[in-house]
Formats: structure tokens, C-alpha cells, sequence
């Protein structure tokens, strides 16, 4: 007995084909669009080395806030929801410029979008480290995520030219372990030298690290295989209408159900490592900065270890996917909860140390997400349906950081000179608001992705 497929809400067609399987028994990205399949290779890995320096280096801008939090305090004369609003306005110009990027990445290649990403960062960086107000200091940071939102989706784009199907999971996974060393010179590096150099010679020399990436982008990033179909619309052929390409993407169950696993996974993780992590360890727990900046180190270290371990597991069965990402939900909010129900809000140190080492499996967990989406469309629209999934922890993260920043000050007696362990304890419960919503969605739409692959689509 056959089961007759149901009619889809959109023809299958040329532009949209279905997903075929891949050999490591999940779907792939579509048919094959060039003459010949990736090679991976020597070649391949060097590709992905240039674009994912870019990656490197747009986190260390990214997280350079998180290790100066108490610093730009200071310098700006501002409470901890306007310190907040920095990291929020980061986050919200690099969610708000997903779809944007990935619609340029499918049509003008990712060595083009690459470029600019890195020009924008070096401006905003640069702008920040001579800021002495907030005003220019909120709009440098503007800019610095505007150029950051260019790099991941372009560093996954090149790899889908270069590497067969089979390992873009694993390699999607090294990409946000080659981030998280940029993170860890932020956390060792870029906190030592802000109290031993200052505020303008450290957030200075940061920019101008910006010169040697571009040069290396524009003289030596090749976006595919030699024979290869072009990266961007091949010449002749007709390009959708950016509306209908947004529309088609976001029709595929599986970049909606990418998109909430990203909002779900991602934020916990981000909020305490962007901003909040070192203020609540110093201030909450008592430690010295060097003690709360070991803890964030050893966060940068989980997440590259479970990079590491989930770029495995993926690449040898996609059946791994959903586990992996209700694993991580499910034993965040345990360990979170038992951590917030301690008494007086003083944990002891073995369960920080656990929590932010689960903390560290959320940024490869929402890496599954991505790899839903590029199961599920087809190579010239990838971009797109990955910048849609890309926005989902970043969103989460925003609501994350304004939430728990607004209750830290409505918690926290008016000239007070720090946020004190209960002030903490209650507006990290906040995270749970934006999780039970990101939880019940992936269920849904999982089981609407299974339904629509019973009926063969």
C-alpha cells in the first residue's frame, strides 16, 4: 500500500525541489546544482580557514562588551539597564540584518558580504574605543553589529560550496568552535589587557586587527571549487524576487522549527557570556575578577568541547539532532533551577561550575537548528533560510538581556552601589519565560516536519 502525498501549499518546482537524503540517513540540501559535487579536500578546509577568521574575529568584537560591562559603567555613568541596552542594540541590528545578509550572500557571493562585514566592524570598534558618551558609544555598537550579523551566514555558505553534504554539520559545528577561540581571547586576553592598558588602546587594537583579515578575505578567499556552478544566480536565469525567496524559505517547516531550536538553545548561554555573567559573578558571588573571568573562560571551553563532540554525532546520523537539542533544554533548566532555588542565592561552586559548563552546550545546540534549514532548502536559497534561523537565539537573547537588566534595577534600591545575590536570583528567572515559549514551538513544528515527511515531502 502507497500513501499518496498530500498537496503541498506550494508546488515543488525547480526553484524549490525536495530535499533528498543523504547518506547519513537525515535529508540533504536539495539536488546538487553544480556540475560536480563539493570536493571537501586540502582546498576546501583553506577556504573555510579564510572565511572562518572573519568569524573569529567578529566574535571577539562581539564579546569584547561582555568583559567590560563594569568598565562601561563606569565610563558612560550608567545603571544596568542602559548597560544592557548596548549588548540589546547589538543583538537586535544583528537579528533585524539575518534575512537582509542571507538575501546577499545568495545573490552577490559571501567574499563580497564578507568584506563589508569586516569593514563595519573595525568602524564600529574603532568609534567605540574614543567614545566617552553613551550616545556614540550605542552607535558604535550599532554598526559593530551590523557587520557582524555579515560573517557567520557567509562562513556557512562557503563551506556548503566546498564540503559534500554529508559533513556540512561537522563543519557548521567547527565554525561556532572557531568563534568561541575568539571568545576565548576575549575572556584571557582582552580582559587583562583592559585594566593593564586602558579602555582606548585595547578596544583600538582591536579594530585594527580588522587590516590583516581583509587583506587575507580579498587577496586569497576563493567562494568555490574550480568547475563549480557560480555561488550567486548563474547568468540568464531569472533571480526571485527577494519577497518570494523571504517567503519560500519561511514556508519550509524546517527553517521555522530551525529558527525556534535557535531561539530556544542559544540564549542562556549568550546573555551570561555577552554581559551579565561577570556582573553576577563579581558582584552576586563574591568573586574577584579573575576568578569570574576563569569561570567565563572554562564557558568558552565547554562550548568548544561540545562544538566539538555534536559536529560528530551529526555527521554520523542526523537522528541526533532533536535529542541533542531537547538534552540541552531540559538539563539548562534543571541546573538553572536548583541554582536560583539555593538559599540565600549563594550556590555553591561545584554547581556553577556545572551550570556553566551545561551553559557551554548551548551555542552548538542551536547549531542544529541551521542544519534543519539546510536540509530542507535548496543551495541558492540557503543563505536566506539561514539568516531566517540565524535570527532565533539572537531575538532570544534580546529579550533575555533587556528582561533580566530592567528587573535588576526594579529589584534594586535606588543609589544602591551593586546589585545584591536576591536582585539576581529573581531576574534570571526571567529566562524561563522566553524558554517555555521556544520549548513549545519546536514541538509543534516537529511534529508538523514529521507529518510532512510521512506524506514525502
Amino acid at each position: 500500500m502507497t500513501v499518496e502525498p498530500a498537496r503541498s501549499a506550494r508546488p515543488l518546482s525547480a526553484s524549490a525541489p525536495r530535499a533528498t537524503a543523504d547518506r547519513t540517513g537525515g535529508t540533504g540540501g536539495g539536488p546538487a546544482t553544480g556540475p560536480r559535487q563539493p570536493p571537501g579536500g586540502r582546498a576546501a578546509w583553506i577556504a573555510w580557514s579564510i572565511g572562518a577568521s572573519v568569524y573569529v574575529l567578529a566574535v571577539i568584537h562581539r564579546t569584547s562588551l561582555g568583559v567590560a560591562g563594569l568598565d562601561a559603567a563606569d565610563r558612560f555613568g550608567i545603571g544596568a539597564s542602559a548597560l544592557s541596552t548596548f549588548s540589546i542594540l547589538q543583538v537586535l541590528v544583528y537579528a533585524a540584518m539575518q534575512i537582509p545578509v542571507g538575501v546577499l550572500v545568495d545573490r552577490f557571493g559571501p567574499r563580497k558580504v564578507l568584506l563589508l562585514g569586516v569593514l563595519l566592524l573595525s568602524t564600529g570598534q574603532l568609534a567605540f574605543a574614543f567614545s566617552d558618551a553613551f550616545g556614540p558609544a550605542l552607535a558604535s555598537r550599532a554598526v559593530l553589529g551590523c557587520g557582524d550579523a555579515m560573517t557567520f551566514i557567509s562562513v556557512l555558505r562557503i563551506a556548503a560550496r566546498w564540503f559534500p553534504a554529508a559533513k556540512n554539520p561537522l563543519v557548521a559545528q567547527l565554525t561556532g568552535l572557531a568563534g568561541m577561540s575568539g571568545n576565548l581571547v576575549t575572556t584571557v586576553v582582552l580582559a587583562q589587557a583592559l585594566h593593564s592598558e586602558g579602555w582606548t588602546p585595547t578596544f583600538t587594537a582591536i579594530a585594527l586587527l580588522g587590516i590583516a583579515v581583509f587583506a587575507l578575505v580579498a587577496l586569497f578567499l576563493r567562494e568555490s571549487p574550480e568547475g563549480a556552478a557560480p555561488a550567486t544566480a548563474p547568468a540568464g536565469r531569472p533571480r526571485p524576487a527577494v519577497r518570494r525567496q523571504i517567503r519560500d524559505a519561511w514556508q519550509e517547516p524546517g527553517t521555522r522549527l530551525g529558527l525556534w531550536i535557535h531561539f530556544t538553545t542559544q540564549f542562556p548561554g549568550n546573555a551570561f557570556g555577552l554581559l551579565w555573567g561577570l556582573p553576577y559573578l563579581v558582584q552576586a558571588q563574591g568573586m574577584t575578577r579573575t576568578e569570574a573571568g576563569g569561570l567565563l573562560t572554562l564557558l568558552v571551553l565547554a562550548n568548544m568541547s561540545f562544538g566539538f563532540l555534536f559536529g560528530r554525532l551529526l555527521s554520523r546520523t542526523s537522528r541526533a539532532r532533536m535529542p541533542i537539542v531537547l538534552t540541552t533544554i531540559g538539563v539548562t533548566s534543571l541546573l538553572w533551577a536548583v541554582t536560583l532555588a539555593w538559599p540565600e542565592g549563594h550556590p555553591p561552586l561545584w554547581l556553577l561550575v556545572s551550570i556553566i559548563l551545561v551553559m557551554g552546550s548551548n551555542g552548538p545546540a542551536s547549531l542544529v537548528g541551521l542544519d534543519y534549514a539546510r536540509a530542507r532548502n535548496p543551495v541558492e536559497r540557503l543563505g536566506t533560510a539561514s539568516g531566517i534561523v540565524n535570527m532565533g537565539g539572537f531575538i532570544g537573547t534580546m529579550i533575555t538581556l533587556f528582561g533580566i537588566g530592567v528587573l535588576l534595577d526594579a529589584l534594586t534600591p535606588a543609589g544602591a552601589g551593586g546589585y545584591s545575590a536576591s536582585a539576581f536570583r529573581w531576574a534570571f528567572c526571567w529566562q524561563y519565560v522566553p524558554m517555555a515559549v521556544g520549548t513549545v514551538m519546536i514541538l509543534r513544528l516537529r511534529r508538523r516536519l514529521a507529518a510532512a515527511a510521512v506524506q514525502g515531502f
